[in-house]
């Protein structure tokens, strides 16, 4: 069953799913083929500067991501978009894009969303639980804590019963590290 000509649908894998910023009429769990979550792109503003880069989120390809898709009525359209780009297209490290998702219903739809740029300086594929732990310690942005973003969408995922492994190692160590009082994780 195919989703109505006029929908318009977004699709959240990291803040977007916890912060989405716009309103929506829906938001229901869905799966991108093609693409996973990964902590591949470094922050020069919103959770890091150029100085001391942090680590967030992006789309990068090969696999699955399972994340939420939010509905916007036909007339908020623009207007979402015209914030969604002032929001992910700050430093152009994604490349907006139209993908096809699987809702928890069953029915598919297209939906936006932002897919990191490989080419970019910021894009930091591949890195280790370690190298990772290390970026996103003591970095900070315009919009908080580093480890605020990782545990937040963390707890997010938990939440909705959404395992991410790599990520949950992260956190993990993150939540050691406070404990132990070496690293401070509220703004």
């Amino acid at each position: 069953m195919g989703a109505d000509m006029d929908d318009f649908w977004v699709f959240g894998y990291g803040s977007l799913m916890w912060r989405p910023g716009f309103d929506h009429e829906q938001a229901l769990q869905a799966r991108l083929f093609g693409h996973h979550r990964a902590l591949c792109v470094r922050s020069f503003v919103h959770r890091g500067t150029p100085q001391r880069p942090g680590l967030v989120l992006g789309l990068d390809r090969g696999g699955s991501c399972h994340g939420v898709a939010f509905r916007v009525r036909p007339e908020n359209r623009e207007a979402v978009i015209e914030y969604l780009r002032g929001r992910e297209l700050v430093t152009h490290v994604y490349r907006e894009a139209t993908r096809r998702l699987r809702l928890d219903t069953g029915q598919q739809v297209t939906a936006l969303t932002y897919v990191v740029d490989r080419a970019h300086q910021q894009y930091a594929g591949g890195l280790s639980v370690d190298e990772a732990l290390s970026a996103v310690n003591g970095a900070k942005g315009q919009s908080g804590p580093n480890e605020a973003y990782v545990l937040n969408t963390v707890t997010h995922l938990r939440t909705l019963g959404i395992r991410d492994q790599h990520l949950e190692a992260i956190a993990h160590r993150l939540e050691a590290d406070a404990l132990a009082g070496s690293v401070r994780l509220r703004a």
